[in-house]
């Protein structure tokens, strides 16, 4: 029990303390787990004999991910992929598994063997790439659509891979292999069944899934939820994930894709939603506990002996398997960054690949020396990984400079310039133009001027923060300059330029928060709008409108408010440091909570006013109910 919470309280501690680091250093959860159970392993040895049981129940993790993934596909969008999943999927492995096994030839290995190193490498890391795809938003790219129709081909790929892999051991091999792992009942009458036996049983299996989720989960889920106890319904969700999983295992098809399958056939469920937030904490630490195993797992005396062999095998593989993805995104028509996306986030080995290795050895295919090594360079490519998306980022900078086109030549100039006609800038448009005023519109999105031009609004594609482009749309004429830019720091780098270059312009601008209101106030905007800060004041009008005040009575409180928040972030600004923690800078913090005391002192007062016109009514002749004036 000590060296059970020993080890639970070293997980957890590493955890919490390697995955916020690497997450601020812009490296991606994924690369701090790993770090961290490398820190764990081969680094200071603490982890001990657990870690390959570990290992197995972490996986686990990879099935609930496959599960809530099924959960956001419905059927129709699975067949709407079938292209990809066949062709671009399909593809992948064929081509990767070839040039391998050529490659492993080459080198002096038999067929056997070099097949099975073959299939091992084609297959790619669903669990970090999924992971990294989710936590950077990029799922719903084309490059992240094609990358996980790629893997989920893969997991498919997996089930003929298991089937092909005891022919490829010789027949005395082969019966020393089965009575090692024939020791379970059912996997014994399985083995002992003919080819198309085992076939009937995995298409009966695969379509008792579906039955299952179709006509069992559903009233169960109702049932379940008459108990009305949280932890029921979460203990609900794991056995259809635990369920599933041990029938797929049972029957030789990998637990992930049952699972998949599984939460496909309930995207449309109205239990849906319940199902992922009681399973998401599950699969989070899991997959965690999975990544650190993993870098725990790395044989660093294997790397020790031979490292520049070893490094040379990592930088092959991802090269080959980059070259191979580069190709396939060319033909099935991938452009720019999501080329490079889907290029750089498959060039790695796959946690399936342990799976492989490990039953290659069990059915004597691989010698053990030989699987130590494949096991490191597997091991070693899904590390780098966090690193070839960073350099996905990279190259995506590179090519949005590289591809960006000219700006539009600017032929009118008027006194009102809007920068930026985001969701903020376009009404300001809208007002200024439909009450007879002409505008010169600039915005850096091509798609959003584009559309300007198809509704009747003349806009003009550049970057408003360019000198050029500004004298251009005409700023040392202009009266007006509307400054209503996406990013903070572009915002106040054009307020900065505009007012050095005309002291006498009026500026407005947006600003994202208060803080964002004093950069600009130093800047030297005329006038500031907090872009949340309208629109909360008439939600809070509304409130009070049906909290018992009159429409005039919240009208007026909402306007003594602003006036009074107004001065008060006025004078506050004055006070406030840039670069300085909030917590340290004693002299805002005192004058803020004054300024509040006084906001909250006027408010009441207010009140207090409304309540002796409310007396006073009450008090006149003639307004009370069935009086004269009634």
């Amino acid at each position: 029990m000590e060296s059970f919470l020993f080890q639970a309280t070293l997980y957890l501690v590493a955890m919490v303390i390697a995955v916020p680091l690497a997450s601020r250093a812009g490296l991606g959860s994924v690369l701090g787990y790993l770090i961290a159970g490398i820190l764990i392993g081969p680094v200071t040895g603490l982890s001990g004999s657990e870690m390959s049981d570990l290992q197995h129940f972490a996986e686990f993790g990879v099935v609930m991910m496959l599960f809530l993934i099924g959960l956001e596909l419905e059927p129709r969008a699975l067949w709407a992929m079938r292209d990809k999943l066949l062709g671009l999927g399909g593809m992948q492995v064929l081509i990767t598994m070839v040039l391998v096994t050529a490659i492993v030839m080459a080198m002096g290995e038999d067929f056997r063997v070099s097949l099975a190193i073959g299939m091992t490498l084609s297959l790619s890391s669903t669990a970090i790439v999924l992971q990294t795809l989710n936590e950077k938003q990029l799922m719903q790219t084309a490059g992240g659509r094609s990358s996980f129709a790629v893997l989920l081909t893969q997991d498919i790929a997996v089930i003929p891979m298991l089937a092909l892999m005891p022919l490829l051991a010789l027949p005395g091999a082969r019966a020393v292999a089965k009575a090692d792992h024939g020791d379970h009942v059912v996997a014994r009458l399985i083995d002992a069944l003919p080819a198309w036996g085992v076939t009937l049983i995995t298409l009966a299996a695969v379509v008792f899934t579906v039955l299952i989720g179709h006509y069992v989960v559903r009233p169960l889920f109702r049932f379940v939820q008459g108990a009305r106890l949280r932890e029921i319904n979460t203990a609900m969700a794991l056995l259809i994930v635990v369920g599933i999983a041990s029938l797929m295992n049972l029957v030789g098809l990998s637990p992930a894709l049952g699972t998949f399958l599984a939460g496909v056939v309930l995207a449309d469920s109205e239990f849906k939603h319940e199902m992922e937030s009681d399973i998401e904490p599950f699969k989070g630490l899991l997959m965690g506990l999975f990544f650190i195993t993993v870098g725990a797992g790395i044989n660093f005396a294997v790397i020790t002996a031979q490292p520049w062999n070893i490094f040379a095998l990592v930088a092959l593989l991802v090269g080959l398997k980059s070259a191979i993805l580069y190709g396939l995104a060319r033909v099935f028509k991938l452009r720019g960054k999501d080329r490079s996306l889907f290029t750089l986030s498959l060039a790695q080995a796959g946690e399936f690949g342990f799976v492989l290795v490990s039953f290659a050895v069990g059915q004597r295919i691989l010698p053990n020396a030989l699987a130590e090594k494949l096991l490191v360079v597997i091991a070693l490519s899904m590390l780098i990984t966090p690193l070839l998306f960073i350099l996905h980022e990279q190259i995506g900078k590179r090519l949005r400079s590289a591809d960006a086109p000219d700006p539009d030549a600017i032929d009118e100039q008027q006194p009102i310039i809007i920068a930026g006609v985001g969701r903020f800038g376009q009404v300001v448009n809208r007002l200024v133009t439909m009450s007879g005023l002409r505008t010169t519109v600039l915005d850096s999105d091509l798609k959003t001027i584009q559309l300007m031009r198809t509704f009747g609004f003349k806009g003009y594609f550049g970057d408003p923060t360019r000198p050029d482009l500004l004298a251009a749309a005409g700023i040392n004429q202009a009266r007006v300059l509307v400054v209503a830019l996406d990013g903070r720091e572009q915002t106040t780098k054009l307020v900065e330029y505009a007012r050095r270059i005309r002291p006498d312009l009026h500026i407005v601008a947006r600003a994202r928060d208060r803080t964002h209101v004093f950069d600009l106030y130093r800047a030297g905007a005329n006038d500031i709008v907090r872009e949340m800060f309208d629109s909360s004041l008439r939600a809070g009008r509304y409130v009070l409108e049906n909290a018992g005040l009159s429409e005039f009575e919240a009208a007026e409180l909402e306007k003594l408010f602003f006036k009074l928040d107004r001065a008060a972030v006025r004078d506050l600004a004055k006070l406030w440091k840039p670069g300085v923690p909030m917590e340290q800078n004693t002299d805002y913090i005192a004058r803020t909570k004054e300024l509040n005391a006084d906001l909250e002192a006027a408010m009441m007062e207010q009140f207090r006013r409304r309540g002796e016109r409310d007396e006073s009514d009450r008090e006149t002749p003639g307004t009370v109910e069935g009086g004269p004036d009634a």
